[in-house]
């Protein structure tokens, strides 16, 4: 069984409910949503077997496995989870939620985009919503949504509008409505992958 890997790396979990955690990032390639602020090259990539991949991850000291892309799901399968925890991985994974996200793992983000009933019907639970906004959106009602244990307005980092307008935006939306809470990209403000 082979996967399309864009790339492979080791760093720490920069938004939602496990900011801050030692993780190796496994980032699929291909994606079926075309969003203009999208800020991940996940067209190119390399066929890797499972054993390369395990062989790539071996020397990393953290057991937590984040599958991202794109949109992992297009690829990654209950085969796939299985072979990683009975290696001894934990795994999350970082959804759109326009597939089934695969049994077996072990947190679930979810990023929709829209079609929020369809996304529901697909992955009716999961551990976190994570909403990517900008300044001007509409915060949809949270019973649109997925049921999850924790609800994010994450801001967008683009060009058109200026990420501290999108943050400061995020944060009074999270004050109208506190069943959501701000998830900031961490990573990008301390400046790692």
């Amino acid at each position: 069984m082979n996967l399309k890997v864009n790339e492979i790396f080791y760093s720490l979990q920069g938004e939602g409910g496990r900011v801050g955690e030692a993780s190796i990032f496994i980032r699929l390639s291909g994606c079926n949503l075309n969003c203009e602020f999208c800020d991940t090259n996940f067209v190119e990539g390399e066929m890797m077997s499972l054993d390369e991949i395990l062989n790539a991850i071996k020397y990393y000291n953290s057991h937590w496995i984040i599958w991202t892309g794109g949109e992992p799901t297009l690829q990654l399968s209950e085969k796939v989870v299985s072979f990683f925890k009975q290696k001894g991985y934990n795994q999350a994974i970082e959804s759109n939620g326009t597939h089934p996200i695969p049994q077996g793992i072990d947190y679930k983000v979810c990023s929709p985009k829209d079609n929020y009933p369809a996304i529901c019907a697909l992955n009716p639970e999961v551990d976190e919503i994570r909403l990517v906004i900008a300044k001007g959106d509409i915060i949809p009602d949270i019973s649109s949504f997925p049921k999850a244990k924790k609800y994010y307005l994450s801001p967008i980092f683009d060009e058109i509008i200026p990420v501290q307008e999108n943050i400061l935006y995020c944060v009074e939306q999270v004050k109208l409505h506190p069943e959501w809470a701000l998830s900031i990209q961490l990573h990008k403000f301390i400046g790692i992958q």
